[in-house]
């Protein structure tokens, strides 16, 4: 009796395989729906980017989750939007995106990219459709060229914010430290400012770390950019401080560089305190 059970047990599985229809293929976009891509400031410390989203027609398009597809940077699953979109011109939906997929060879060209999304008009069933993202999307190139740069610094060396930082006056100063990781001598050749904090350097370049060393400390000095209260409540890229460099004297490449959380904390009492705004 098992062995029958068993049997037609198993019937009906092959049965339901056999009879269980394909998932249906992508659709088109919905006439007059069409996306590009966007970011914000807000956006950058965060990896993440806007699907802007233009809806030329009176039909509302329900869009339940949205992905960026692309050879360049990893993919992420898609993120939910539960959003419906009437008629617009622009409708941002924001999304995280994957990492960059660089090489050590040097910068790779951007490829193509597509937007895959849920969506559906009416009372239909949300479908996957894709939508084409003009190729090349200029916010795409440039999210590439930048990770990638940063990237192949890195092969080489890594640069961060030293651990001693001591007030002077005005003045914050302290050090970068550059830590040995791969071949070639690496060139520091300054160090950009942001929007809430300025730097001094002694000399341009910053320094050289040499072929044979393992290890460059270079000093720098901080000194407030803005001393209104809008400014440090709109501190979305107070600490992303932008650092040239190049290996053995080839391309200058730009290596976004942040202070550790407790020292971006001293950082804005200091500030606070410099501009006369409190703090300390």
């Amino acid at each position: 009796m098992k062995r029958i059970t068993l049997a037609l047990t198993m019937a009906a599985l092959l049965t339901g395989c056999s009879t269980s229809e394909p998932s249906s293929p992508p659709a088109a976009p919905p006439a007059g729906v069409s996306v590009s891509l966007a970011q914000y400031r807000s956006d950058e410390p965060v990896h993440t980017l806007q699907v802007a989203v233009r809806n030329t027609t009176d039909t509302p398009v329900y869009f339940a989750d949205v992905q960026l597809v692309t050879p360049s940077f990893a993919t992420l699953p898609p993120q939910r939007a539960d959003a419906t979109i009437k008629r617009t011109q622009r409708t941002d939906l924001r999304i995280p995106y994957g990492a960059a997929k660089c090489s050590p060879q040097g910068l790779p060209e951007v490829q193509p990219a597509t937007v895959v999304a849920h969506v559906s008009t009416g009372s239909e069933q949300p479908r996957k459709v894709i939508f084409p993202v003009p190729h090349p999307d200029p916010l795409l190139v440039r999210l590439l060229r930048d990770e990638c740069s940063e990237f192949l610094i890195k092969q080489a060396a890594s640069i961060e914010f030293g651990p001693d930082w001591q007030e002077s006056g005005k003045v914050m100063r302290g050090n970068l430290i550059v830590t040995r990781r791969g071949p070639g001598a690496v060139t520091l050749t300054d160090m950009g400012g942001t929007t809430h904090y300025l730097v001094t350097q002694e000399h341009r370049p910053l320094g050289v770390l040499q072929a044979a060393a393992q290890q460059l400390t270079v000093p720098i000095a901080l000194t407030p950019a803005r001393c209104d209260g809008h400014a440090f409540a709109e501190a979305k890229k107070a600490f992303l401080f932008p650092v040239r460099a190049s290996i053995d004297g080839g391309e200058e490449r730009v290596v976004i560089v942040a202070p550790p959380k407790p020292l971006q904390d001293r950082l804005i009492t200091y500030a606070l305190k410099a501009c006369g705004l409190g703090g300390g």
